[in-house]
C-alpha cells in the first residue's frame, strides 16, 4: 500500500515552501530603490531591469514542470529556495547594471522554480486529503509577502544597510528551508511522465489564471494611481487600496479551505468571480472614498480563492500530467503580471484609467462564466 502524502510533516513542509516564496520575492521590492542607485540606472533602464526577472521565471516554470513529473518536486523546491537564499543579498549590493540583470534572471528562475514546485508538491498533499488544503497553503504565500515587505522595511528603517538587510531575510529563509526539507515528499515512484504541450481544459485554466493574477498586478501597480485620478484620497494615502486588497486576500485564503469544502470548487469560482466584480463596481461607481475603498475590499476577498482553486483542478485533470499542468497554469498566470498591467497602461492613455479597469471586470466575469465547463 503506498503510503499518503497527506501527513502532518509534508503539510507543513508545503506551508513552509509557499511561506520561502513570498516572503523572500516581497523581501525584494523595499530593496528596488536602493538597486536603482547603486547602478545608476535610469527609469527606463530599471523597468529593463525588472524584465530580466520576469524573464527568469518564465524559462524556469515549464522546465520545473517537466523535471517534477519526472524526480518529484523536493529538488526543485529545494533548489529555488536555495537560489532565492543566495542571490537576495546580491541584488541589494550589485552596482554595475549588466550584473544586476543577470542576478535578476537567476532571482526570477529560482523564483519561477519554487513556485511551481511547490503547488505540485501542493497538488500531491491535497489528493491524499478529505478536505481541500490548497488556499491555506497559499494563504502561506500572502503571509510571507506581508512579513517580507514589512521586515525587511522594518530593517532598512533601523538603520541596516542593504545588504545586510539581506543577509538577515535570506538566513530566515534558509533556516525555514531546512526545517521544510525533512517533510518533503520523495519522488514519485513508477515510469515518469512524458512531456506534452498544455490543451484542452488545461488551456482554460491556464487563460482563467492569468485574468486572476492580471487583477493582483493591476490592483498593485495601478490601484494608487486610480484613487488619485478619481480624486479619492491625497496622495500619502494611495497605497491604502492595495493594503486593504492584501488584507482581504490573506483573509479570505486562511479560510478558504473551509469556504471550499462547504460549497466546492464551482460555487466558489461563481461566487468568487461575482464578488470581484461587484469590488470593481462599488470601486468605479461610488463617489465617495470609504465606499470606493470597500469595493478594494470585495475584490480581494472574491479573488483571494480563485487561484487556489484553478491550481487544485489544474492538478486533478486527467488530459496530462499535473506537474506540467500546474507549469502552464502558472506560467500563464505570470504572464498576465507582466503584460497585464503594461496593456492597462496603454488603454488608459488611449481612454481613461476607468475604462481600463471596466475592461479588467469584463474579463473577471469570465472566471464564473466557466466554472460549470472546468469543474465539469
Amino acid at each position: 500500500m503506498t503510503p499518503s502524502a497527506n501527513t502532518p510533516a509534508t503539510r507543513r513542509a508545503t506551508r513552509l515552501g509557499f511561506f520561502i516564496a513570498g516572503f523572500v520575492m516581497s523581501c525584494w521590492a523595499p530593496l528596488v530603490p536602493y538597486a536603482k542607485a547603486n547602478t545608476g540606472a535610469s527609469e527606463g533602464e530599471l523597468g529593463l531591469l525588472l524584465l530580466c526577472l520576469g524573464i527568469g521565471s518564465l524559462i524556469a516554470m515549464p522546465l520545473t514542470g517537466w523535471f517534477s513529473t519526472r524526480a518529484g518536486a523536493r529538488p526543485m523546491i529545494l533548489l529555488g529556495g536555495l537560489g532565492l537564499v543566495l542571490i537576495l543579498p546580491a541584488l541589494a549590493v550589485v552596482s554595475v547594471p549588466v550584473m544586476l540583470g543577470g542576478a535578476l534572471l537567476v532571482f526570477g528562475a529560482a523564483l519561477g522554480t519554487i513556485d511551481v514546485a511547490v503547488n505540485v508538491h501542493a497538488v500531491e498533499v491535497e489528493r491524499d486529503s478529505a478536505r481541500p488544503l490548497m488556499s491555506g497553503f497559499h494563504a502561506m504565500f500572502s503571509l510571507g509577502g506581508v512579513a517580507g515587505a514589512g521586515g525587511m522595511t522594518f530593517l532598512l528603517s533601523s538603520g541596516l544597510t542593504p545588504g545586510h538587510a539581506a543577509l538577515w531575510c535570506s538566513a530566515l529563509a534558509l533556516i525555514t528551508l531546512i526545517l521544510a526539507a525533512p517533510g518533503l515528499l520523495p519522488a514519485p515512484a513508477g515510469e515518469p511522465a512524458a512531456f506534452a504541450l498544455p490543451r484542452g481544459l488545461v488551456l482554460i485554466l491556464a487563460g482563467l489564471a492569468a485574468v486572476t493574477f492580471l487583477v493582483e498586478g493591476a490592483i498593485l501597480d495601478w490601484g494608487a494611481l486610480l484613487i488619485l485620478d478619481r480624486a479619492l484620497a491625497p496622495a500619502e494615502q494611495g497605497g491604502l487600496g492595495y493594503m486593504l486588497f492584501s488584507v482581504a486576500m490573506v483573509l479570505g485564503r486562511f479560510s478558504g479551505d473551509r469556504v471550499v469544502a462547504l460549497l466546492g470548487a464551482r460555487r466558489v469560482l461563481v461566487c468568487g468571480g461575482l464578488l470581484a466584480l461587484a469590488g470593481f463596481a462599488v470601486l468605479l461607481l461610488s463617489p465617495l472614498a470609504v465606499p470606493a475603498m470597500a469595493g478594494f475590499v470585495l475584490i480581494g476577498f472574491g479573488a483571494s480563492n480563485l487561484v487556489p482553486v484553478l491550481f487544485s483542478l489544474a492538478g486533478r485533470q486527467k488530459a496530462m500530467p499535473a506537474g506540467l499542468a500546474i507549469a502552464a497554469v502558472t506560467t500563464t498566470g505570470y504572464a498576465g503580471i507582466l503584460a497585464g498591467p503594461a496593456a492597462i497602461g496603454a488603454l488608459s492613455q488611449a481612454t481613461s484609467l476607468s475604462i481600463a479597469f471596466w475592461l479588467l471586470a469584463v474579463l473577471v466575469a469570465l472566471v464564473p462564466l466557466s466554472a460549470r465547463i472546468v469543474t465539469r
